[in-house]
C-alpha cells in the first residue's frame, strides 16, 4: 500500500460524485468508487488492507472535506493530513473578492477607486506587484505602477486592506514554508464583521492540516491533474452512459 495518498472526488456518470484515490509519489490510481461517502470509503479500505498495512500510511493529502477528513485517523492511524496549498489560498481569495465586491457597491462608478476594484480585480491576486515601472492601466485609464493601483483601491475600506495584507501573508507564509509563522496569522486573526472571518475561522478549525503543507512538498497537483484528464476524456467521448466502462478508460489513463 502507498505511503501517501492523494483523496479528491469528480463527476462520473449522470452527474454522480465518485471518489478517486492515487499514490502521492507515483501518481498511479489506488482506487476509484463509484460513490463518495464515507461509508464506501471505509469498507474499501478495510477490507482491502489490514491495520498493519494502513498504519504504515504517513500523509493524506487532500481538499478542506470536512467528511473525509473525519475518517483519515480512523483508517489510517499514523497519518497526518495535509491540506492542498491551492484551496487555502483560494478560500481566501474568495473572501477577499467578495468584501471588493460588497466595497464596489458603496462607490461612485465613475471614481479612480471603482474602476481599480472593478477592472483591475486581479492585481489583488498577485503576490508580487510592480512598484517600481508605470505601465498604462486599461480601467483606469492612466500610467501608474501596480502598487499604486492597489493602494488606491484598498484604501476605500479598511476589512478589504486587512484582507488583501492576510491573503498576502497567508500565501507568503504558505508558499516559504514558514509554518509557525502561517499558524500565528491564523490564530491571532481578528474579526471585523467582514467576509474574512468566516474563512479565517474555517482554517483554524482545520489548522494542523493547513500548516502542514508548509512543512511539506506533497500538494493535490497529481490528483488534479488526474482529474483534468477525466474531464478530457468525458468530453472526448460525449460523455459515459455506462461507469463501469468510465472507469476502465479511467483505470487506463493512470494505470
Amino acid at each position: 500500500m502507498p505511503v501517501n495518498l492523494c483523496f479528491d472526488e469528480f463527476r462520473s456518470t449522470k452527474n454522480a460524485m465518485s471518489f478517486i484515490c492515487i499514490d502521492a509519489d507515483t501518481h498511479k490510481a489506488v482506487k476509484v468508487l463509484s460513490g463518495r461517502l464515507n461509508k464506501d470509503i471505509k469498507e474499501f479500505f478495510i477490507n482491502r488492507y489490514d491495520l498493519q498495512e494502513r498504519a504504515k500510511v504517513k500523509r493524506v493529502i487532500m481538499d478542506m472535506n470536512a467528511a473525509y477528513q473525519r475518517i483519515v485517523h480512523e483508517l489510517f492511524p499514523n497519518a497526518e493530513i495535509i491540506i492542498d496549498r491551492f484551496h487555502i489560498i483560494q478560500l481566501v481569495a474568495r473572501a477577499m473578492d467578495q468584501i471588493r465586491v460588497q466595497c464596489l457597491k458603496q462607490l461612485d462608478v465613475h471614481s479612480r477607486e471603482h474602476k481599480v476594484l472593478k477592472s483591475l480585480w486581479k492585481l489583488f491576486h498577485k503576490t508580487k506587484p510592480d512598484a517600481k515601472q508605470a505601465h498604462y492601466l486599461i480601467g483606469l485609464n492612466e500610467y501608474s505602477t501596480e502598487q499604486n493601483a492597489i493602494d488606491l483601491g484598498t484604501s476605500v475600506s479598511a476589512p478589504f486592506k486587512t484582507a488583501y495584507t492576510t491573503y498576502l501573508a497567508i500565501h507568503d507564509a504558505l508558499m516559504g514554508g514558514h509554518y509557525r509563522e502561517l499558524a500565528t496569522i491564523i490564530t491571532t486573526y481578528k474579526g471585523n464583521g467582514s467576509a474574512l472571518d468566516t474563512a479565517m475561522a474555517t482554517l483554524g478549525k482545520n489548522l494542523t492540516g493547513v500548516i502542514n503543507p508548509a512543512k511539506s512538498p506533497y500538494s493535490n497537483g497529481p490528483i488534479e491533474g488526474v482529474n483534468r484528464k477525466i474531464k478530457e476524456l468525458k468530453r472526448s467521448c460525449y460523455g459515459f452512459a455506462n461507469q463501469e466502462n468510465m472507469f476502465k478508460r479511467v483505470y487506463q489513463l493512470i494505470a
